[in-house]
């Protein structure tokens, strides 16, 4: 096969090892894991540090060369997959992986976009310091990607989403550029907050390389509950009381229903089934503090004694050491990833007004029971924020590709009534490439133009990442 013509100009600025042209070499990156999306790229470009990245954009900013950024590959709506075209460079941001600093009492962390999530968790436990923000795909998934995503998680409800985690940004612009702008400060009104604009961006404006980021104090009391409940009506009653009586102590509310559990039962290693009798619905409650002084157990059981007291609450149990605490969490993280055992899965990711969720639920999976008799909703996620993952499951024993081709007419449905609701259609998996024309559904024309006239400043030739988001 013939060589890329621009492989040797990039081997001199990254290292040859770090041009994959093998096909074997290059399959780990242009596959998104719900297999939703298989790319065609001629080679995958692994710099290792931001000068690098530079001199990669501007040589490809120079050749017109389309250059897709990519983190630990686990997006979920394909923006981080090449196109079938086979013209786009992938670019991993993998190597790029180093701590720069870490300031425990400034509470910060400055850290290469390449670095895994869970690692920078670490990092942060190390010095007595919380980085807050959890993922299912926590141990793979880096938080340049994270960033690039506003990625949301389960930890929202205490600490906002990853846009509410960052302090300052190091991004590589598509002529190459770099903008320096990792800085610590909590308070700076000098004029526009550009680092808004690449938060959630999509890896569409430029290439995030660094972040300074915000740590918080380690919980020293942590306490957590998995409940069992009758219908999201109750959960909803519950999260209210439990919000009001624990205001910021409440730093984890998830809903799931009870087939969720069931799979993870099935297929996750390592689960069981908290409760000894079925629920219809379950909560995952967590409360943590940061003094050792103050009382969280007592809080919990008061929470949950007036709950059970009122009926909301069927049945608890009660974490009694930190592992169980994990079990627990293990069970909501995994709840993703089971799903594909069970066949051919129609995903949402959806955000309504915290109060409209137990009407959504009620109304969202009876419409898809209609359209699709037999299919398993699957909806869970954070009930404190709004934001619910509605997936569908297909009925046992349907074929797969026959069930997956209804994806868009159930989009098309749920996101119907998510729009009926004031909702979103992308709560914290950004847009990507599946959701590119949904947005002129829910976007103004003014929106889209803003959106477009961004897009065009930063990208005047529309090299980097293009066709995704818009």
């Amino acid at each position: 096969m013939e060589r890329n013509p621009h492989a040797d100009r990039f081997a001199e600025i990254i290292g040859a090892a770090n041009v994959l042209t093998a096909p074997e070499d290059k399959a780990p990156y242009l596959r998104e894991w719900r297999d939703l999306y298989q790319g065609v790229t001629p080679m995958v470009l692994r710099p290792g540090s931001t000068g690098e990245v530079s001199a990669v954009m501007k040589y490809a900013y120079d050749n017109d060369i389309k250059i897709i950024p990519q983190g630990g590959n686990t997006g979920l709506v394909g923006g981080q997959i090449p196109l079938e075209t086979g013209d786009e460079i992938v670019l991993s941001l993998g190597r790029m992986n180093k701590v720069r600093a870490v300031d425990p009492d400034g509470f910060t962390i400055t850290v290469d976009s390449g670095v895994v999530l869970e690692t920078l968790q670490n990092e942060a436990e190390k010095v007595d310091r919380l980085f807050p923000l959890a993922l299912g795909a926590q141990g793979s998934c880096q938080i340049g990607g994270n960033i690039s995503t506003n990625a949301g998680g389960t930890a929202v409800l205490a600490y906002g989403n990853t846009r509410d985690l960052v302090l300052g940004l190091e991004v590589v612009m598509p002529n190459g550029d770099i903008w320096n702008g990792l800085r610590t400060l909590r308070k700076d009104n000098t004029g526009y907050d550009l680092k808004q604009l690449f938060i959630g961006g999509e890896g569409t404006l430029g290439i995030i390389t660094a972040a300074a980021l915000k740590l918080f104090p380690k919980p020293k009391k942590l306490e957590a509950a998995f409940i069992g409940l009758s219908d999201p009506h109750a959960a909803l009653k519950l999260f209210s009381a439990a919000k009001a009586q624990a205001g910021p102590v409440l730093t984890g509310f998830e809903i799931m229903p009870r087939v969720g559990l069931e799979f993870c039962v099935s297929h996750l290693q390592g689960a069981r089934d908290p409760l000894e009798g079925e629920h219809a619905w379950y909560v995952l409650m967590e409360l943590s503090s940061g003094s050792e002084a103050f009382p969280v157990r007592d809080l919990m059981e008061s929470i949950l004694g007036e709950a059970f007291e009122a009926g909301l609450v069927e049945d608890a149990a009660f974490a009694q050491a930190m592992q169980q605490v994990a079990d627990f969490w293990h069970i909501r993280h995994g709840m993703s990833e089971v799903q594909k055992e069970e066949g051919g899965s129609i995903k949402h990711d959806v955000s309504v007004p915290v109060a409209l969720i137990p009407d959504f639920l009620d109304k969202a999976i009876a419409a898809v029971q209609d359209f699709v008799p037999g299919c398993r909703p699957v909806p869970f996620g954070h009930l404190g924020d709004g934001n619910i993952h509605f997936n569908v499951s297909q009925p046992i024993g349907a074929d797969k590709e026959e069930y997956l081709a209804k994806w868009d007419a159930m989009n098309e449905i749920v996101h119907g009534i998510v729009h009926e609701f004031g909702g979103s259609i992308s709560a914290e998996h950004g847009i990507g490439r599946l959701k590119r024309d949904l947005l002129k559904g829910v976007k103004s024309e003014l929106e889209l133009d803003l959106m477009r006239r961004i897009k065009d400043a930063f990208d005047p030739k529309g090299l980097l990442n293009p066709d995704r988001v818009l």
